[in-house]
């Protein structure tokens, strides 16, 4: 719905903002539509250009998804189970790849896309100077796996360094930045608590 977006654009950040739900582009569209630094791109991410369907949740729109595999997993969940992916809608989709040909390497990508994330990373072909992705425990698998493929990545510009943001308090849960075995060790901790959160991966000499 924008809240990111309003932060970064306060931060003097240039941003593009990619959503594929009818509702919530509607939202962004009126919402910046006086902003010349922000660019709304109708459609999801994934693997490769074309078009998916999206399953969509009427009542709680933020958890929408592309992944029939998370929707499985969070299900049994008990903080899901009040959800109802409702209907669906078929969504054009783009790769990080063709949005970096079209706008640029971001300086931070976030990637918070409902259990899809490891399909949207498999649509990037270059290490970013940083990025988040979602970490939910019901759906540790799929986070590991998006984890794997970030480290993979980054290998070719020195590796990158791991934090982790529980839930939304926007504070790192280690002082210190830490490699994929120690992300993976603290993700494992927090799994039986239930926290969820962001896990943040840095460049040697990016910032955030």
């Amino acid at each position: 719905m924008g809240g990111r977006v309003r932060i970064w654009r306060r931060l003097g950040a240039r941003v593009v903002a990619v959503e594929p739900q009818p509702d919530c582009l509607r939202v962004l569209r009126w919402g910046f539509r006086r902003d010349r630094r922000v660019s709304i791109v109708p459609a999801a991410l994934g693997a490769r250009p074309g078009r998916a369907t999206m399953a969509l949740s009427t009542a709680t729109p933020t958890v929408s998804t592309m992944s029939a595999d998370w929707i499985r997993s969070v299900t049994r969940d008990r903080s899901f189970e009040q959800v109802r992916w409702d209907r669906a809608v078929k969504v054009d989709v783009t790769t990080l790849d063709e949005l970096i040909a079209a706008y640029g390497v971001p300086a931070f990508c976030k990637i918070d896309v409902e259990g899809f994330e490891p399909n949207v990373l498999a649509g990037l072909s270059r290490p970013l100077p940083a990025l988040s992705f979602e970490y939910l425990p019901s759906a540790h698998d799929a986070a590991l796996t998006a984890l794997d493929i970030v480290d993979r990545l980054g290998t070719t510009a020195g590796g990158y360094r791991y934090n982790y943001s529980p839930i939304e308090t926007m504070r790192f849960a280690s002082e210190r930045w830490l490699d994929a075995a120690d992300l993976t060790g603290l993700l494992e901790r927090f799994r039986p608590l239930g926290r969820s959160g962001d896990v943040y991966a840095l460049l040697p000499r990016a910032s955030i």
